[in-house]
């Protein structure tokens, strides 16, 4: 078990999506023991049916789960974050770090919400739906009572389930509306390069395959030789051949804007779910 995490006894507020894939990441990979590790749902019988699936403990009680705990994630939704807050406010100290994935909702509001005197330690991630098979993007943003020990012990935690970068808060909407949206964007293009596939006589499984393996590949170049995308491309594109006029068509299409404007387009709307 990783040295930060030994002896750590974390509660996960909220196990639904984005905490049930942390949580059962964890758990597997022996970071979290089941003994010292608690979550919380809305209702009873889901609770025992995650008890059953994780062996740990599960409860609908927010408060009695941080009680013991040393680590604390929010995995609420953000129009319930400021209730939890307040449910769990008078059972927490410094001493405690919270860990939020709730998408929109700040540090300083997390930390209004318990209490500014208190000057919980606060970090906000915002991770990606790829963390279900560990190829997730999480970037850590720390609040104002947070350290960098913090944000390490973070980082190992959502380094279970994939890269994890550290940025000021200040760009967090933004990297809402490219890697946390992102996925969505990299799904319509994939869908479409499928059917361009079946369109010029590929069967729809073997156009689907060459697609999505294709898109893994240049992603993987990109990550592990750390050449601009720009440079990667012109080595594909040789004079005179097939690639540069299939690119011609992507820019008459005006792919590269509609992309730029799409991410654009989320990192505002982030933004104003941010301000309420």
């Amino acid at each position: 078990m990783d040295s930060e995490l030994s002896g750590k006894r974390v509660a996960f507020l909220g196990a639904g999506k984005m905490g049930g894939i942390l949580l059962k990441a964890l758990l597997e990979k022996r970071l979290l023991n089941p003994d010292t590790t608690c979550a919380t749902v809305q209702h009873e019988e889901r609770a025992r049916n995650l008890s059953r699936q994780f062996g740990i403990a599960v409860t609908t009680n927010n408060s009695a789960a941080v009680r013991d705990a040393d680590v604390i994630f929010v995995c609420v939704k953000p129009q319930v974050v400021a209730e939890v807050m307040r449910q769990i406010r008078p059972r927490i100290s410094k001493s405690q770090l919270v860990i939020s994935v709730a998408a929109s909702v700040a540090t300083r509001q997390i930390e209004a919400a318990l209490g500014e005197k208190k000057q919980i330690p606060v970090v906000r991630a915002m991770p990606n739906t790829p963390c279900v098979l560990g190829k997730g993007m999480t970037a850590l943003c720390k609040g104002a009572f947070a350290t960098s020990r913090h944000v390490e012990l973070a980082g190992t935690m959502f380094g279970v389930v994939g890269k994890t970068v550290v940025v000021d808060e200040k760009h967090m909407d933004a990297v809402t509306g490219l890697s946390a949206s992102g996925p969505a964007y990299i799904y319509i293009i994939l869908e479409s390069l499928a059917e361009a596939g079946v369109k010029v006589g590929l069967p729809r499984d073997v156009a689907t395959l060459l697609a999505a393996q294709t898109t893994l590949g240049a992603a993987t170049v990109v990550l592990e030789t750390g050449d601009h995308p720009a440079l990667l491309k012109d080595a594909v594109t040789t004079p005179a051949g097939c690639t540069i006029d299939g690119i011609m068509e992507l820019e008459e299409g005006k792919l590269r804007v509609t992309l730029i404007k799409a991410v654009v387009k989320a990192a505002q709307r982030a933004k104003e779910l941010a301000n309420g």
